[in-house]
């Protein structure tokens, strides 16, 4: 089949080809091997002429390691050449063992099954990419499937996040029972259709200001000032002790004092106090609140009766009752712990650190802080504020542990479907979640004992080229891609569009499989982010049929074809039956 070797230049060898009875072979992506005085290196087709075929290295078996990608010095000249035989492909392909898993079959090799060591896949962030249609879904439930249908290593303590952006996983994992009655699954949605779903609950209380901000959308500096003043406010309006009702009538006293002495009519002044006690009140401020005059008493709402000459009929009478709460040394002491409220609680917290701050004398602050306030009432008042209801406080790692358990089982994969929530409000809650499992993993004594793999279905819609850096300082996917895997938080990009992707995430990949991918930005972008990616690959990528990939990376030998089967149940990923639905 192959005659001595005419020619080596660079990192490929051109070699005379001859046909076996008159018919050319079919040399095409075949690998071969370069064998000379105990050497022995591996090449792959990469085209094929009339009588010659150009080669690629691709490594070198050695004695002690076995295959190892790259090569030192290259072939001599008087090498024979011959096909890769089973052995060799096996030691590049893998076999099946406690620790690997089927990812395929090879198409090129009678369809021999390819596996995977899941510690070289699952340990490093990786990247599922291909046109719509091409196989993605698919191809991410068949691998999950045959992870769990090993029963030689059962996977317990597996926490699989996918964010699922159209409720497709649901079908493809629903009867994970069924393979093991340790293992079970969760679907968690805004739109329940079945008992066994689970509502999207996330606590208010527990999202920091930089959650805050991503959520109110902030775009300056200034407005997290407002925020984290607002979310100081919120808790102490939100305790019940004494040392905290002090703390609060002294805040609504500076507050009232504030609008007493702005140059705001007497009209405004009432309106504006009118607001504060009607969202903040205490005992002692509040529309009915005794006020002891000499020899007389005058309710709160009535001291701010105006007379006549338009001022306010018992104005010295309150600015005395106002003043004797206001106690500066209490704020020195402001408590800046947990402690459990509502969204609509922080609602009223930012009207009143926007009325209490005298942000009306500042029209550009105004601006800014009165945008965040809308943003607010607008997610109060909108269905998405279900998924910020909790009935209850808890901390973040009993937070956690909640996700991932069901009626008392232990869940291996959570599915939180984002079907029914916009694109802005889904890329926030995706944010949040990254952000609080990754904390979780960071509070652990032992690192990386507990690891979280976060599946990101349709992952441009959220890990993008976003300002957060300019905003907070960081972007959460953007740090779990550089830090994560030191903790045990792995991304798992799914996506058809990776020229939106964040260039620092998939800079961090590790490992890719790709499926069909024809738009030349896409693959102008891999090429240019990934500059160890061969022209084969980049080729390839543009021909595959769909639920074939090409998959490369730390855990692949060599870049392979592979051919996956269907996954069984598959997910909700099929096109529309258009001739069905037209009868």
């Amino acid at each position: 089949m192959f005659n001595k070797i005419e020619m080596i230049t660079d990192n490929v060898a051109t070699v005379g080809i001859q046909k076996t009875g008159g018919v050319m072979p079919d040399l095409m992506n075949m690998h071969v091997v370069f064998e000379f005085e105990g050497q022995k290196i591996l090449g792959e087709v990469k085209d094929v002429h009339e009588t010659t075929a150009e080669i690629k290295f691709l490594g070198e078996f050695e004695k002690d390691r076995g295959f190892v990608t790259g090569i030192i010095r290259k072939p001599s000249l008087n090498s024979t050449v011959r096909l890769i035989n089973d052995e060799e492909l096996k030691s590049i392909i893998g076999t099946k063992e406690k620790t690997n898993f089927l990812l395929g079959n090879s198409p090129l090799y009678n369809n021999i099954p390819i596996y995977v060591k899941i510690n070289d896949l699952f340990s490093n962030h990786f990247g599922i990419l291909g046109n719509t249609g091409s196989g993605k879904s698919c191809g991410v439930a068949r691998i999950i499937q045959n992870v769990f249908s090993n029963p030689e290593l059962p996977v317990y303590n597996a926490n699989l996040i996918f964010f699922d952006a159209y409720g497709e996983y649901k079908n493809a994992f629903a009867n994970l029972n069924s393979i093991n009655s340790n293992y079970h699954y969760k679907f968690v949605t805004t739109n329940k259709t079945e008992d066994s779903d689970d509502d999207l609950r996330i606590p208010i209380y527990l999202l920091t200001l930089d959650d805050i901000a991503l959520l109110l959308n902030a775009t300056e500096h200034s407005q997290l000032t407002i925020l984290e003043r607002a979310l100081k406010l919120v808790k102490i309006f939100a305790r019940k002790d004494e040392e905290s009702l002090r703390l609060k009538n002294h805040l609504i006293a500076k507050a009232l004092m504030a609008i007493l002495f702005s140059n705001m009519t007497s009209a405004g002044k009432k309106n504006e106090i009118f607001k504060i006690i009607n969202d903040t009140n205490t005992p002692q401020f509040n529309f009915n609140t005794q006020i002891q005059g000499l020899g007389f008493t005058r309710s709160f709402s009535d001291c701010f009766e105006i007379d006549s000459h338009g001022l306010f009929a018992e104005a010295v009478l309150i600015n005395e009752y106002i003043l004797s709460f206001i106690d500066e040394t209490l704020e020195l002491n402001m408590p800046d712990d947990d402690q459990y409220f509502t969204i609509r609680d922080l609602e009223i917290a930012l009207n009143f650190t926007l009325i209490s701050e005298g942000f009306q004398e500042n029209s550009e602050l105004h601006n800014a802080s009165t945008v965040l306030l809308v943003r607010l009432h607008s997610i109060v008042n909108s269905p998405n504020k279900t998924i910020f209801e909790f009935p209850e406080y808890i901390t973040l790692e009993q937070y956690i542990t909640s996700l991932v358990v069901k009626e008392s089982n232990r869940c291996q994969i959570v599915n939180i479907n984002l079907e029914g929530v916009d694109d802005i409000m889904a890329k926030v809650i995706v944010k949040i979640f990254a952000r609080m499992i990754f904390e979780f993993a960071k509070s652990r004594s032992q690192r990386a004992t507990i690891p979280f793999h976060l599946f990101l279905e349709e992952a441009h819609r959220y890990v993008q080229k976003d300002t957060d850096t300019y905003l907070i300082g960081y972007n959460i996917f953007d740090r779990i891609a550089k830090e994560g895997r030191k903790y045990g938080v792995l991304l798992d990009i799914i996506s058809q569009r990776p020229v939106e992707l964040s260039d620092t995430v998939v800079s961090q990949i590790s490992n890719f499989i790709i499926f069909k991918m024809s738009h030349p930005a896409d693959i102008a972008y891999i090429e240019k982010m990934l500059p160890g990616v061969s022209a084969d690959i980049i080729d390839k990528m543009s021909s595959l049929q769909p639920g074939t990939c090409v998959s490369f990376g730390g855990a692949f030998k060599i870049p392979f074809i592979t051919k996956m089967e269907m996954p069984n149940p598959s997910p909700y990923s099929s096109n529309c039956d258009v001739a069905t639905s037209w009868q």
